[in-house]
C-alpha cells in the first residue's frame, strides 16, 4: 500500500518560506499589486532598464533585489536569475557582504526547481558569508534551504544533518517560521528515515511554534495553512503507525465549509487523506465519493502532483472493493502521470499495485519495476556523494582564496608602488605640457590682438577712403552737374515764352545739353555701382577671404558652402556688392551678439536663374516680436529689396537664428 506523500505539504511549507524575501521601500508596492500578470512583467522590465544608468548604491542594489524576489513571485526564474547576478556582481563590486550573500541566496532560489546542485551550491556560498557576518537567522535559512535540497533528492541522512545545524544556529531565534519549518521538514526527513515516533515529535514541536507566531500577530491565514498542513503531517504518522481512529478524528475535525471556501486545495487534501484513512480503517462509507471530491477540486485547478496522488488512492480504493477494471484504469492513469511529471517514487507505486492486480500483464509490470527501481538506484548512488563533494571543494577553493589573496596582498602593494610612480611621471609631463599650451595661447592672443589692431586700422582707412569718395561725388555734383542744370533752367525760362524759329531751335540745343546733363549723371552711378574693390577680383575669393579673416577675430567657427560651378563674373557688381555687404553685416551681427559656436553660409543656385543666401548661426536667438529692428537687419533688407528680392528671417531664444535671401539675378538687366 502506498504511504500518502508529503510532497504538497513540504512544497507549501518551502515555497511559502522561500518568498519570504525582505523587500526595499523604494518600490511603489501598492501600484505593482494592482497590476496584472503580464503587466507586472513589463513593470520590472522597465525598471532594471531604467537602473542601468543609475549609480551602484545601496538603494539600487537594494531595487535590484526586490525586482528579482518579485520576477521570482509571477514565476519567471530566468528573468529573476539574471537580476540577481547583476545584484551580485553590483554588491562584490561594492564589497557589500550583506546583498552579496543575499543575491547568492536569490539565485539558488531560481536553480532550485531546475538544477538542485546548482542551488545546493549557491546556498552553501550565501551561508558561508552569512557566518562571516554573524547573521546567525540567515545561517539557519539557508541550511534549511540545502536540507530540502537533498530530501528532494533523496537523500535523508545528510538532510537530517542540515536541519540539525540550522536548529543549532536559530536556538535563540525569534523567527518561529523559520523554526516551523525546519520542525516540519526534519519530522518529513525523519518519516522517511522509519523514525515515526521522533517525526511526530518534530510535528508536534512545529504546531508549538504556530502558537508562538499566533502571539506575535502573524498573518492569520498564513498560520491556518501551516496549521492544516502540520495536521496531515501528523495524521499521516498515525496511519503509519496503524493508529487510523487518530487520523480520522484530526481530519474530520479540519473539515468546514470556510476551509472549502477559502482554501479549496488544503480542503481537497484533508478530504483525500481523511477518505485514505477511512478505508484503511476498514470505514468504507462515503469513501469513494470524497475520493472523486477532492479529485474534481485538484483537477479544475490543475495540480498535476495533487491529481496524480489522487488516483493512486482511488485505484487503491477500487482494489479494496474488488473492482479491477476500475483499479487497473485509475492506476495506468496514475503511473501516464508520474512519468510526465518524472515522479519516480509514484512510478514504482503504481507498476507495485499493477503488477499484483493486473494479472495478465503483472510480468510486464514487474520487469518495469525492476528497471525503474534499478535506474533510480544509479541515481541515487551517483549523486549521494555529489553535495558532500560541493561541501569539500568549496572550502578548498576558499583555502585557495586566503592563499591568493595574501599573495595578491603583497602584488597590491608594489602594483600601488609603480602606479603611484607612473602617476608622478605623467602629472609632471602633464604640467611641462600645460605650461607650454598656456605660453602658446599667451602668444596666440597677442598676434590675435595684433590682427585686430591691423584690421581696425584698415577699417578706419576704408572709411576715411569713403568720406573722401563721397566729397569728391558731392563737389562733382555741385560743381559740375547742379551749375550746368541751373543755367539750362534759366535759359529754358528766358526761351520758353518766345515762339519763333530760331528760338525753338535755340530751345532745342538746351534740350540736348539736359541730355549731356543726363549721360554724366550716369556716367556718375555707373562709376558708384562699378566699384574697385570688384574689378578684376574674383567674387568667391573674396567672400571665402572675408570669412577666413573671422578664424582670427571671432569665437565662432564661420563654414562657407557654394556652388563651385556658378561663374561670378557673369553677374553684375551691384548684385555682388549687395551680396557682399548683406554677408558683412550678418558676420558683423553674429560677432557681436550671438555667442554662436557655429555658422554656415551657403549660397546657391536654383532654378530660373534664382540665387539663394542662407546664413544659419546656433547662437541665443531673439524674439522677432520684442526685439526692434535694429540699423544692420534695417540694411540688409532694404539691399534685398534693392535687388527685387525676398528677405526673410527666423530665430528663437536659445535656438538661433537663421536669415534668407533670394533673388532673381536677371531682374535688374
Amino acid at each position: 500500500m502506498i504511504t500518502r506523500t508529503k510532497f504538497f505539504c513540504l512544497f507549501l511549507i518551502f515555497f511559502i518560506f522561500s518568498c519570504k524575501k525582505s523587500t526595499t521601500v523604494l518600490f511603489d508596492k501598492s501600484h505593482f499589486d494592482g497590476l496584472s500578470g503580464n503587466r507586472k512583467e513589463k513593470y520590472l522590465d522597465s525598471l532594471v532598464g531604467s537602473l542601468k544608468s543609475k549609480k551602484n548604491d545601496a538603494t539600487v542594489r537594494d531595487i535590484y533585489l526586490k525586482i528579482a524576489a518579485e520576477y521570482y513571485y509571477i514565476n519567471n526564474p530566468k528573468k529573476s536569475l539574471d537580476v540577481s547576478l547583476k545584484s551580485l556582481q553590483l554588491s562584490k563590486d561594492s564589497n557589500d557582504s550583506i546583498r552579496i550573500a543575499k543575491s547568492l541566496y536569490y539565485v539558488g532560489d531560481c536553480y532550485e526547481n531546475s538544477k538542485k546542485d546548482t542551488a545546493y551550491f549557491y546556498y552553501l556560498k550565501a551561508q558561508k558569508v552569512y557566518e562571516k557576518i554573524q547573521d546567525n537567522d540567515n545561517v539557519g535559512r539557508m541550511l534549511f534551504n540545502k536540507a530540502y535540497v537533498l530530501f528532494y533528492d533523496g537523500n535523508y541522512v545528510e538532510c537530517e544533518v542540515e536541519i540539525s545545524k540550522a536548529l543549532q544556529y536559530l536556538k535563540k531565534s525569534t523567527n518561529h517560521q523559520l523554526i516551523y519549518s525546519c520542525n516540519t521538514l526534519m519530522g518529513n526527513c525523519l518519516e522517511k528515515l522509519v523514525n515515526y515516533d521522533k517525526a511526530l515529535w518534530y510535528h508536534k514541536m512545529a504546531l508549538s511554534d504556530l502558537e508562538k507566531m499566533k502571539i506575535n500577530d502573524n498573518d492569520k491565514n498564513e498560520i491556518n495553512n501551516y496549521n492544516v498542513t502540520s495536521i496531515i503531517n501528523i495524521c499521516n504518522l498515525h496511519d503509519l503507525k496503524g493508529e487510523f481512529p487518530k487520523s480520522i478524528k484530526k481530519l474530520q475535525a479540519l473539515l468546514s465549509e470556510e476551509l472549502k471556501k477559502k482554501w479549496t486545495r488544503l480542503y481537497a487534501n484533508v478530504l483525500s487523506n481523511l477518505a485514505y484513512s477511512k478505508m484503511r480503517n476498514g470505514d468504507y462509507e462515503n469513501v469513494e465519493s470524497m475520493f472523486f471530491e477532492s479529485l474534481k477540486i485538484v483537477d479544475s485547478i490543475g495540480i498535476e502532483p495533487d491529481i496524480l496522488y489522487k488516483k493512486i488512492h482511488i485505484g487503491e480504493y477500487f482494489l479494496t472493493q474488488k473492482d479491477t477494471i476500475k483499479s487497473i484504469e485509475s492506476l495506468k492513469e496514475a503511473n501516464q502521470l508520474a512519468i510526465k511529471i518524472k515522479s519516480s517514487n509514484e512510478i514504482l507505486t503504481s507498476l507495485k499495485l499493477l503488477s499484483k492486480i493486473d494479472k495478465k500483464k503483472s510480468l510486464f509490470y514487474t520487469n518495469e519495476y525492476i528497471k525503474v527501481s534499478d535506474s533510480i538506484n544509479i541515481v541515487q548512488k551517483n549523486t549521494h556523494n555529489k553535495y558532500a563533494r560541493i561541501e569539500y571543494e568549496t572550502s578548498r577553493i576558499e583555502d585557495e582564496n586566503k592563499v591568493l589573496t595574501k599573495k595578491n596582498f603583497y602584488i597590491l602593494i608594489i602594483s600601488f608602488g609603480l602606479i603611484l610612480l607612473l602617476v608622478t611621471i605623467i602629472v609632471m609631463r602633464y604640467l611641462k605640457y600645460k605650461n607650454k599650451k598656456l605660453q602658446f595661447l599667451k602668444k596666440q592672443q597677442e598676434a590675435n590682438e595684433e590682427i585686430y589692431q591691423l584690421l581696425t586700422e584698415q577699417h578706419e582707412k576704408i572709411n576715411v577712403a569713403k568720406e573722401n569718395e563721397k566729397a569728391k561725388i558731392a563737389k562733382e555734383l555741385h560743381d559740375g552737374v547742379m551749375n550746368k542744370i541751373y543755367g539750362v533752367r534759366m535759359n529754358l525760362g528766358f526761351f520758353n515764352s518766345k515762339i519763333d524759329a530760331k528760338i525753338i531751335e535755340k530751345r532745342k540745343e538746351y534740350i540736348f545739353e539736359l541730355q549731356n546733363i543726363e549721360n554724366e549723371i550716369r556716367t556718375i552711378s555707373h562709376d558708384l555701382s562699378r566699384g574697385s574693390f570688384f574689378e578684376g577680383n574674383d567674387f568667391n575669393v573674396l567672400l571665402s577671404s572675408l570669412i577666413e579673416n573671422q578664424k582670427d577675430i571671432s569665437s565662432t567657427q564661420f563654414k562657407y558652402l557654394n556652388d563651385e560651378t556658378f561663374a561670378w563674373a557673369t553677374i553684375q557688381n551691384i548684385y555682388k556688392i549687395n551680396l557682399y555687404r548683406i554677408i558683412q553685416e550678418a558676420i558683423l551681427n553674429i560677432n557681436k551678439y550671438a555667442n554662436a559656436k557655429n555658422c554656415e553660409i551657403r549660397i546657391q543656385k536654383k532654378k530660373d536663374n534664382l540665387l539663394k543666401l542662407s546664413i544659419t548661426d546656433d547662437g541665443d536667438g531673439f524674439d522677432l516680436k520684442k526685439k526692434n529692428n535694429g540699423i544692420g537687419l534695417s540694411n540688409m533688407k532694404e539691399r534685398a529689396n534693392s535687388l527685387k528680392g525676398q528677405f526673410n528671417i527666423e530665430s528663437k531664444i536659445g535656438e538661433g537664428t537663421k536669415i534668407e535671401v533670394m533673388f532673381n539675378f536677371q531682374t535688374l538687366s
